[in-house]
């Protein structure tokens, strides 16, 4: 449970469940859009949950179960039995709703405000409404806050993005496979295919695999559908809950959202290690009944449950497994500790350099190191085949090890990449991993294994695009870039560039090494539907310099090991208690 949310002033379960399917409610320019209402079986009024996605309400009742990934509306009747309405609305242009269907466009993000408002005016509702669902559905919830419809009290975007360009489509500045592989094979698969025998669901013709393509900077097309800009305009109450191991689709939203609100806050960033483990979290009773319910209870219900004495932050520390109240994220505590690239050898990994990484700065002859591309060995994406005939994705990319640590160190918040480098084209991608590597033994080593080893961040980078920064956003150790003017780079000429490396909270444990890998690609063997497609056009050779004239630093945000007053730690977050962290 929260900790400091006592269960005593909660919701129980007190009513049978009604459902009314396929209501219709007009917009503004006459378009339906269809709704799914769940509601307790009594008479009264209550208050609401609004959920919206294109992901079909006469889905609901599909179990909860890891293959249905897009199941993200939470547990209803569990809500509804607790004396909720729970409102679910196909967004316009998806499902049984009318109109074009453009992914977040102005209009459905107004629809959404009508939503609300024809939700607090039925007789069944209280006139208080809160967002709820995870992904697209907790993305909606940030849109809506920002246009401030009068009935809408609280919201609580689990797993959301407010960027879609940096945080999926194009991070850094390189196109992303995601999110075409998302509207294909999820949002128009799921509206459109039924089984034999059954009429086909809904054909949606908005191309957005082309508009991706089209807008290939932050312009007007995404500026629509970014709501970073408008984060301050938030007064209402706002519980932002993320994942560490979203790093490359959502993680950057919550952290941003609860950075830029301006009403009453909380944050809680989770171990969930991929989509599958975010996803599952979220199906749980035992997480809403932990973290959610508490809070509805409190800004919907006006019950004291406690939540004003939750930690306005908690955060699971990767490699640690516990979850540890904070005042503040970034933490004010954390000190940059700088980790030049060297020449090395590591002598720990096989790769294209072995390079060392030292808090030592490097020596005046250790130079540089080169890479052309692509390698030739690279077989799926950047992966390699190892000795042993399995995939080996580190032995043809740069890597930077460092020696073992003589003592845990905690890594927690905002990670920098200062790159000096070099590039015979006219721009070039830079794609960066930071990884825990474990101890190995001599036979492992002798046998030419590699050693095991864990990503802690990523961080990616166009050289075109590392002109320009938002000084709305930029900080000193988190780069933002406008992305809004691409310029070619000199050929032969070293630059510096700053590369974001997503925000961690991970403890390195003493004899681990830090790791760091750096290539302009990388492979869906290892990345997923997150891996960035190699474009024909990225034949070269770059240049990573690491010599005192030219060093390359990664900054590290260090947190001190020691207790802290204020902070709390627990072994296990209880709202994942018995769960794999």
């Amino acid at each position: 449970m929260a900790r400091g949310a006592g269960a005593r002033g909660l919701s129980r379960p007190r009513y049978k469940v009604r459902n009314e399917r396929d209501m219709t409610v007009a917009m503004r320019d006459g378009t339906r859009i269809a709704l799914s209402v769940w509601r307790p079986e009594a008479t009264g009024r209550f208050p609401a949950l609004y959920a919206a996605s294109p992901y079909c309400y006469e889905f609901d009742d599909v179990p909860a179960v890891p293959l249905f990934a897009w199941r993200e509306t939470g547990p209803i009747a569990w809500y509804v039995a607790r004396g909720y309405a729970y409102v679910h609305a196909d967004v316009r242009g998806s499902g049984r709703s009318e109109g074009l269907f453009r992914y977040m466009a102005d209009d459905e993000q107004m629809d959404n405000v009508e939503m609300i408002a024809w939700i607090a005016r039925q007789p069944w509702c209280d006139g208080n409404v809160g967002g709820i669902g995870q992904s697209y559905f907790g993305t909606s919830q940030w849109f809506m806050a920002a246009m401030k419809p009068p009935a809408l009290k609280c919201i609580a975007p689990y797993d959301a993005s407010t960027d879609s360009y940096r945080g999926s489509t194009y991070h850094g500045g390189i196109l992303c496979g995601y999110r075409s592989n998302w509207y294909n094979n999820t949002v128009r698969a799921n509206n459109l295919h039924r089984p034999a025998d059954v009429p086909r669901g809904r054909e949606m013709t908005y191309d957005l695999n082309l508009e991706i393509l089209r807008h290939s900077t932050y312009d007007a097309f995404w500026k629509e559908r970014t709501v970073t800009e408008r984060l301050g305009d938030i007064r209402i109450p706002v519980f932002s809950i993320g994942h560490w191991g979203k790093r490359d689709l959502h993680l950057r939203g919550n952290l941003l959202g609860y950075e830029l609100v301006r009403g009453p806050k909380k944050l809680l960033v989770t171990g969930a290690a991929n989509v599958r483990e975010a996803h599952h979290l979220y199906d749980t009773e035992e997480f809403h009944a932990a973290e959610l319910l508490p809070f509805y209870d409190r800004y919907l219900k006006g019950l004291d449950t406690g939540w004003e004495r939750v930690a306005p932050v908690r955060l699971h520390i990767t490699g640690e497994k516990v979850v540890r109240a904070e005042r503040e994220f970034p933490l004010r505590r954390a000190k940059y500790t700088p980790w030049y690239l060297r020449k090395g050898p590591s002598r720990s990994v096989v790769s294209l350099n072995d390079g060392a990484l030292a808090p030592e700065p490097p020596r005046r002859n250790e130079g540089s190191v080169s890479y052309a591309y692509p390698d030739p060995e690279w077989k799926i994406g950047v992966v390699a085949i190892g000795p042993d005939g399995r995939p080996d994705p580190v032995r043809r990319v740069l890597t930077f090890t460092s020696a073992p640590l003589a003592e845990d160190m905690e890594v927690t918040g905002p990670i920098l990449l200062e790159l000096r480098a070099t590039s015979d084209q006219i721009d070039t991608d830079f794609i960066v991993k930071l990884s825990d590597q474990a101890p190995q033994s001599d036979e492992a080593r002798t046998r030419g294994a590699q050693p095991a080893a864990a990503i802690v961040s990523k961080g990616w980078l166009r050289a075109s695009h590392h002109w320009e920064r938002d000084p709305r956003f930029d900080t000193r150790f988190r780069p933002y870039y406008t992305h809004e003017r691409p310029r070619a780079i000199e050929p032969g000429t070293i630059y510096r560039f700053d590369i974001e490396l997503m925000a961690a909270a991970h403890l390195f444990r003493k004899e681990h090494r830090i790791r760091l890998e750096i290539a302009n690609a990388d492979s869906n063997q290892t990345d997923g539907v997150f891996a960035h497609p190699y474009h024909p056009t990225k034949l070269g050779r770059d240049i990573i310099h690491h010599s005192a004239a030219h060093p390359s630093c990664l900054w590290l945000p260090v947190v001190p090991r020691q207790p802290r007053a204020g902070a709390r730690t627990s072994r296990t977050a209880r709202s994942q208690r018995g769960r794999k962290t």
